[in-house]
């Protein structure tokens, strides 16, 4: 269809499927542009939607990515799972977002529209400069697909670069176009490529402690679903911490690597909490409830 009908836009093959990560970081390698944007296959951007990005990038050399609101494709007024108004992360590695935190979604009433770093941006459509993205390895082509984005933003930060959301900017995003949310196999992959992520980039003294925090933390998940007779998810916990052990040394050899190159640690954008006690026990469904950023403004 795109070379029948818009031959003026070039089209990089590739001989087979390489994942999220190598598909991009294979395409990525072939571009000169000053800018390149990842960009879903189950977006729809808004009109003029690229302009504030590259006026942002343009205007600030520090920034290694920024990104528009992601909004829900079949509920236009409300941000979507997938990166809402930029994300966050807490002390354990539980991502959230800006108007998403686990699984309620905020309304889009203006309320995130202040332009502020953020400490991830979604590969749903992030705006990466090229030249920093293929100096830091691009995505890692071992997580395969999902948390990759989150990884490379937290490389950024660990390297001092910043991460925006650009609140005059929106695309609108399907969700679950390559795996549904219903899929085992994708829980299995955010719970094995989280585990790699806490490995590679957290170089706080306390970084162990979270880390098998966070495995216990998983073990309840796993026997949750067990609970609800959820046996093909159970099964993508387990298979999730199996191949995680397995990678263990090759993870912290990656690890080792990285930390001799980072400059920067103790990001304020990390919520010093767990985002999981605060969600479950005291009931701050929304961002705009925790008090830790409302002190931050």
């Amino acid at each position: 269809y795109i070379e029948n009908n818009h031959p003026q836009v070039g089209i990089i093959r590739l001989d087979v499927n390489y994942g999220f990560a190598g598909g991009y970081n294979k395409a990525i390698a072939q571009l000169t542009h000053r800018y390149v944007v990842l960009l879903n296959s189950d977006a729809a951007p808004k009109e003029e939607w690229i302009e504030p990005l590259i006026s942002l990038m343009d205007e600030k050399p520090n920034l290694a990515a920024c990104v528009p609101k992601i909004k829900d494709y079949r509920r236009p007024n409300y941000f979507e799972y997938a990166g809402a108004a930029g994300g966050m992360i807490d002390n354990l590695g539980y991502p959230f977002c800006r108007g998403r935190i686990m699984e309620s979604l905020e309304q889009d009433n203006g309320q995130y529209d202040t332009l502020i770093p953020v400490f991830w941006g979604s590969g749903a459509a992030l705006m990466v400069r090229t030249e920093l993205y293929n100096r830091f390895g691009g995505l890692d082509e071992d997580f395969f697909a999902h948390m990759e984005e989150i990884d490379l933003c937290w490389r950024f930060k660990n390297s001092d670069f910043d991460i925006f959301q650009v609140p005059q900017s929106a695309i609108y995003h399907l969700g679950g176009g390559t795996l549904n949310q219903q899929s085992s196999h994708k829980t299995y992959l955010n719970f094995r490529n989280n585990l790699f992520m806490l490995l590679k980039n957290d170089y706080s003294p306390l970084w162990f402690p979270r880390l098998f925090a966070r495995m216990i933390l998983d073990g309840m998940a796993a026997l949750h679903f067990l609970a609800k007779k959820e046996y093909g998810f159970f099964g993508a916990v387990f298979k999730a911490h199996i191949h995680f052990y397995r990678k263990i040394g090759y993870f912290y050899k990656k690890r080792n690597e990285l930390k001799l190159k980072s400059s920067a640690t103790g990001h304020k954008e990390i919520f010093p909490h767990s985002i999981v006690w605060h969600y479950f026990i005291r009931k701050k469904r929304f961002f705009s409830s925790l008090d830790y950023y409302n002190q931050k403004r």
